[in-house]
Order: structure tokens, then sequence, then C-alpha cells
């Protein structure tokens, strides 16, 4: 009996942390979006792993690393007017396991002569308890 109970705690546990998790990796999603729409490139990568095994697949080639990544990015949108306003449109989260879990969704730019956008799949990881984008897939 006292192995079912314990069972059974555990089980709930392990469910609470599922929710929390599944909660978790969008909220990282809506503090990049709001990094974004503040003009924050820095804030907006905070929600990548800081580390040179990041890796981000755009449509030119995969750049290797956190610092490329945000050089990249800083090239590519040098100003608020060319960062625009960025929605997203969250599809699925899949939390895989305790430390890996997987986004699908899309994006959108609202700026002032065009509105690009796409789609993205993310593979995080939760790194020392928060969970970080360690590869990044965007078209």
């Amino acid at each position: 009996m006292k192995t079912i109970i314990t069972f059974f705690a555990l089980f709930l546990i392990s469910c609470s942390l599922f929710a929390q998790d599944k909660e978790a990796v969008p909220k990282v999603l809506e503090d990049q979006r709001l990094a974004w729409n503040r003009g924050d490139i820095d804030g907006f990568m905070q929600g990548y792993w800081k580390s040179d095994s990041l890796v981000f697949v755009g449509k030119d080639a995969p750049v290797y690393g956190w610092q490329k990544t945000i050089d990249r990015y800083k090239r590519g949108y040098p100003n608020k007017a060319a960062m625009g306003e960025l929605t997203f449109d969250v599809m699925q989260v899949k939390v895989l396991d305790s430390t890996n879990a997987f986004v699908l969704g899309g994006w959108r730019l609202k700026r002032e002569k065009d509105t690009p956008g796409g789609y993205f799949t993310l593979w995080f990881r939760k790194i020392n308890g928060e969970w970080k984008i360690v590869c990044d897939h965007t078209s």
C-alpha cells in the first residue's frame, strides 16, 4: 500500500511539473515578443541558450553560437522601424520530457511598408532550471 501511495504522489508531482513546463515554454516566447516590440534585441536574445552550441537555421545558412546569432539579428534589424511589431501564432507546444520541449508556430512582422512572416520550429531545453531555445529553424 505504501508503494502505491508513493507512486501516486510522484505521479501527481510530475503532472504538476509538466503543467508548469507547458506554461513556462510559451512564456519565453511572450517575453521575447515583448522585448522585440520594445526594440530590445538583447532582451529578445535572453530566450536563447547563451552558448557556442546554439543553432539558428534561417533562410541563408545555419548560424552556430549565441554571439553570432545576436550579431545576425542586429545586422538584419538595425533599428525599431526594421524590427516592426512582432506577433507569434504558437500552434503546438510539446513537452517531451523534463528537459526537452518542441514548439511549432508562425511569426509575422508588421512594418510600415510590409508584413513579412513565416514559420518556426524550436527545440527548448531546460538548462539550470530555465527553458532556453537551443535550436531555432525559422523560415
